[in-house]
């Protein structure tokens, strides 16, 4: 699985940087350009909660597979894209089921153990980085050729047609990931053999009900997924979600000006911006592989590691809302790269560890739509506070990150109630 999320990153980020040059090419004004974009991003909004939830009625590998190779046909329409009219309708089975990532994550949460978790999910967004990284750059050497975008859209198009054909090949089943609490318990002397008998039969029901639901009609799994949606909805996971929400959007305004405010601020060239960011998310991978350690020193207390992530994070974000040289900028980006990394990992080990694993696919879905409402909302917030100042944007996310710390420790004992539980599990 982490082959298939490095090879899906490095193909989506060979694309993304091109497409508007593209889209420009073929005529359209920047507003078309900008209501294309915004679209997709709506699709995404919606469209997330509902594929998680499906990925929960209908089994992992049969949603994977399904996104996987929708998901290469809208980038092979993209690479036949030659007017605007093609250009727009390439980006919507795209937008509406470019969702591998995170049903990834959901599979792999229903593999691992909840002690395990954080550590997989943090080599998951470092192996995804990688491909972050390394993908602008084959992106752009192809640019230069003939008919580069193109070339680049089909190279991206055959890489999901490979991601698909390695999930298929995958030595798991739905008897692995039905079982995943016997394969976490099964390494405690207390577990008796009635218990294990009762695993058995609960994992081999789980299968049978899986490859029922496949076959289900459509509209009984439209049914079903919007009642899983309204049992989320309904849930006391809401202070979750918010703090997902309100971290989003300050690291969201931190980037959202990085390189205007740095020329203007302390005159640097967009160059030196450029390369800021990819050291950063260089940074960001070696996060990812340091999870472990951290989650053993924090003896797998995802709430304290969130909660003292979170707090630097606005730390930082204060420390660069108020630096006097570039030296500064160049401490809190670095810095800032672990706990932003740490604290994406943690808030999603929260959200299935409080929600549970078996809606573990609705939950990603959700809190990526959460993700998403950040996304469309940071770019009116900065462009609002940078009216006042270049330090305006940075000075809001400091707010808000303060906002979320208030309402964990507000919620500190549900939180910590259930890390007792999770431990005492282990």
């Amino acid at each position: 699985l982490f082959l298939p999320s490095f090879q899906d990153l490095f193909g989506v980020s060979m694309v993304v940087p091109l497409m508007n040059l593209h889209i420009k090419s073929l005529g359209a004004s920047h507003t078309v350009a900008g209501i294309i974009g915004s679209l997709y991003g709506v699709m995404q909004l919606f469209s997330s909660t509902f594929v998680g939830c499906w990925s929960d009625i209908v089994g992992r590998q049969y949603s994977l597979l399904a996104c996987i190779l929708l998901s290469a046909l809208g980038y092979f329409l993209l690479g036949t894209s030659t007017t605007v009219l093609l250009f727009a309708i390439s980006r919507v089975p795209v937008g509406i089921f470019k969702h591998t990532l995170s049903i990834s994550k959901a599979l792999l949460s229903d593999l691992v153990s909840e002690r395990d978790r954080p550590l997989v999910m943090g080599r998951f967004n470092a192996a995804s980085s990688v491909g972050f990284i390394l993908g602008p750059v084959v992106g752009g050497y192809l640019a230069e050729l003939e008919g580069g975008f193109y070339q680049t859209s089909f190279l991206c198009a055959f890489i999901f047609l490979l991601n698909g054909g390695l999930v298929w090949m995958l030595p798991w089943n739905e008897e692995n990931t039905g079982n995943r609490e016997h394969h976490q318990d099964k390494r405690t002397d207390s577990f008796s053999a009635k218990a294990n008998h009762d695993l058995h039969l609960k994992s081999a029901a789980n299968r049978a009900v899986t490859n029922n639901n496949v076959f289900q009609s459509p509209w009984i799994q439209v049914a079903t997924v919007l009642k899983k949606i309204k049992e989320i909805a309904c849930s006391n996971l809401w202070d979750i979600f918010l703090v997902r929400f309100l971290m989003s959007v300050a690291i969201l305004l931190y980037y959202s000006n990085f390189t205007l405010a740095l020329e203007e601020r302390f005159g640097v060239k967009p160059l030196f911006s450029g390369y800021l960011t990819s050291y950063s998310s260089a940074l960001g991978v070696l996060a990812g592989c340091l999870l472990g350690p951290i989650t053993r020193l924090y003896q797998h207390n995802t709430y304290r590691i969130l909660l003292h992530s979170s707090t630097f994070t606005c730390m930082l974000i204060l420390l660069y809302a108020s630096a006097l040289n570039i030296w500064m900028v160049i401490l809190s980006s670095t810095f800032l790269a672990f706990s932003t990394t740490i604290g994406r990992t943690c808030i999603i080990d929260l959200e299935l560890t409080i929600g549970g694993n078996e809606a573990s696919g609705t939950l990603l879905g959700v809190g990526q739509s959460v993700t998403s409402v950040g996304r469309i909302i940071a770019p009116l917030l900065s462009g609002i506070a940078q009216e006042f100042s270049p330090c305006g944007p940075p000075s809001l996310a400091v707010g808000l990150a303060l906002v979320a710390i208030l309402i964990m420790n507000a919620n500190k004992q549900k939180y910590c109630s259930h890390g007792k539980v999770k431990l005492k599990n282990q």
